[in-house]
């Protein structure tokens, strides 16, 4: 006997869920591997978005967990929160599998992403001009969608981040 996969047929609703969850979100676990043990890390970074949708953050030098993308940029994130009320399992997750790519500071697209980024993230403007702070863009590689219960999904990098094209 074949048992019936628990992942749903992608759809529109499982699109938009997706691009919701990464336009909304003000932070992400993000998820390395510590390059000195070989093992996992996580922790939580502020993130915002590119102009093309993708996942952005802005980070130290002084973290761990910059030290481990630029020795191994595969990563992982984690975006949705649960509300207040309610189990946690039942509310809406994404979990994005990307490459990260640092942008140098002299670059036209620093320039522009500071602008970007500022304008979702105003309290940057602290730091966002120290001398250590980087810009990662993620680039989404796939994903998998947890809609709430019984409501699994897998994404491509179109499904998270292109915008929806008419039927």
């Amino acid at each position: 006997m074949t048992e019936k996969s628990p992942i749903r047929p992608t759809d529109e609703d499982a699109r938009a869920l997706a691009r919701a969850l990464i336009s909304e979100a003000r932070f992400a676990a993000l998820a390395v591997t510590d390059p000195e043990t070989g093992a996992p890390s996580v922790t939580r970074i502020a993130i915002a978005t590119a102009p093309d949708a993708a996942p952005l953050t802005l980070i130290s030098d002084l973290s761990s967990h910059t030290a481990a993308l630029r020795a191994d940029p595969r990563c992982a994130l984690l975006l949705g929160e649960p509300a207040e009320k309610g189990d946690p399992l039942t509310h809406p997750r994404l979990t994005v599998h990307a490459k990260a790519c640092f942008v140098p500071r002299d670059s036209e697209e620093h320039t522009a992403l500071r602008s970007h980024y500022l304008a979702q993230r105003p309290k940057a403007k602290l730091y966002v001009d120290f001398g250590d702070f980087s810009f990662v863009r993620f680039d989404a590689l796939s994903g998998l969608l947890n809609g709430g219960f019984g409501k699994a999904f897998k994404l491509t990098p179109v499904d998270m981040l292109a915008p929806s094209s008419p039927a």
